[in-house]
């Protein structure tokens, strides 16, 4: 028997759930186990009836700040939660822990021993891991499809979908909107990246890669392909055309296209890099215009093609 997200009690150990009322809105703030047995924060929302719901799962930026994020974002950064509840869509925030510099290239596959009678892994999880963690977890629960679970992700979370989505097969469809993926893409930056001298980490945020070809030229490209060819996820990239990265973007669609993957690409003009979720002003009213109206009613339309509904 599954648990019950509206049953659920906080002494669950497993997976605590505190209901919340954030604005009005009954929200279900979840503490999910992750594969090392830390718990990652998300704040999951209901749409009118009993279920099962298809889930879509919001995420942005490199992770970290806990449930105090969920919280915020739940409060503040809810108009495209609130047109997939109008959808019947469950739907919700995720957060996950932050982004390690070049932990992708660097750790390789994680793997799974013992030691002593414990468990023993040759390098730490990395944030992706969590939200396949995340997913497994919500499939666990009354009031969600199991077959119908979609994520859309922004700017690193994007290319956290490729890099799931790379060996996991457990989403029915996935949004990658504005992927910052130059380490999926094994990208070679130039030097309009630099070095901080302080923690010898790269500043990555005056990187020009606006042209497709120049990026093309500047990955490795076996890396790249042998990353894409497991993909069996039917994903949407969402480019921005006047972003510096938007040749990244479009190639991450074009060498996944090229691989015959189920993948298509819309690119959208408009200042905001995450335009898909737009921002809460001053006055209380969301600032959003056609362009993002345009923007979210293609990925609610993208999820209703491949949840069959």
């Amino acid at each position: 028997m599954r648990p019950s997200l509206k049953k659920a009690k906080l002494s669950r150990l497993d997976q605590p759930v505190i209901e919340k009322s954030i604005n009005g809105h009954k929200t279900y703030l979840i503490y999910i186990e992750t594969i090392d047995g830390l718990y990652t924060p998300i704040g999951l929302q209901l749409p009118n009836g009993d279920g099962p719901f298809p889930v879509v799962l919001l995420a942005s930026g490199n992770g970290g700040e806990g449930m105090k994020w969920i919280e915020e974002y739940s409060k503040n950064r809810r108009y495209t939660i609130d047109r997939f509840l109008e959808q019947g869509y469950a739907c919700g925030w995720i957060r996950y822990r932050t982004e390690v510099e070049l932990g992708y290239n660097n750790g390789g596959k994680l793997i799974h021993d013992k030691r002593q009678g414990r468990e023993m892994f040759n390098r730490s999880p990395l944030e992706y891991e969590d939200e396949i963690s995340i997913i497994e977890a919500i499939k666990q629960y009354d009031e969600i499809d199991a077959e119908r679970v979609g994520l859309l992700g922004m700017s690193h979370a994007g290319e956290m979908i490729l890099k799931l989505a790379s060996e996991y097969h457990g989403v029915c469809a996935a949004v990658a909107s504005e992927p910052a993926s130059h380490e999926y893409l094994a990208l070679n930056p130039d030097d309009s990246v630099t070095i901080n001298p302080t923690t010898q980490l790269r500043d990555i945020e005056s990187m020009q890669m606006q042209s497709t070809q120049k990026v093309r030229s500047r990955i490795d490209m076996k890396l790249a392909i042998d990353r894409i060819k497991p993909i069996t996820t039917p994903l949407f990239i969402m480019g921005r055309d006047q972003d510096e990265l938007q040749g990244i973007f479009r190639l991450s669609y074009e060498l996944l296209e090229e691989q015959k993957k189920n993948v298509i690409w819309k690119s959208y003009n408009h200042n905001l890099h995450g335009y898909v979720y737009p921002l809460l002003g001053e006055d209380g009213d969301y600032i959003v215009n056609d362009v993002q109206k345009e923007a979210i009613s293609d990925v609610l339309a993208f999820f209703k093609e491949h949840f069959g509904k």
